[in-house]
């Protein structure tokens, strides 16, 4: 199994749309790439941390490629808006790509790059490109939200 972290914003949905793929293992929502230690939601949603929301996941690369993963990250949010997904708005919902290894790190710059070349956005893509750092896993109640909502109205 390997590891792939995509920031897109609210990781409720964007953790839903990676665990329909086939070859996506397992994932969990949480916090990356900011300054402050073992944070909470109330702290990102402060926006004293500097962290992004997240999707961190395990898939098998023998079933899914990362090219596969970078597709899918791109159709499900806008690239071209900075620190914002719809409404939301903040840094902790800005567009990245957390790479774990230079591999991930080479594929993210390619296929960024030939998406901003497509044609297909107006504006500038604006999704950053970082090593992956300390992960924080958000509180059980953040874990496959949508899945625990539908459940809890169709008991």
């Amino acid at each position: 199994m390997e590891t792939a972290t995509f920031g897109a914003g609210c990781f409720w949905g964007v953790e839903a749309a990676f665990r329909r793929i086939k070859g996506v293992t397992s994932t969990s929502v949480g916090y990356m790439g900011g300054h402050f230690p073992n944070p909470s939601y109330l702290d990102v949603c402060a926006r004293i941390t500097g962290h992004a929301e997240v999707v961190q996941l395990q898939y098998d690369p023998d079933t899914l490629s990362y090219e596969e993963l970078l597709a899918i990250f791109w159709t499900i949010h806008d690239p071209t808006s900075y620190n914002r997904q719809g409404p939301d708005r903040g840094e902790q919902y800005r567009s990245v790509i957390f790479y774990h290894s230079p591999e991930q790190e080479q594929l993210a710059r390619r296929s960024k790059h030939k998406l901003q070349m497509s044609g297909r956005y107006e504006k500038d893509i604006t999704t950053e490109i970082q090593a992956a750092s300390d992960y924080y896993r958000a509180e059980e109640y953040h874990q496959q939200y949508y899945e625990k909502q539908r459940n809890s109205k169709n008991p």
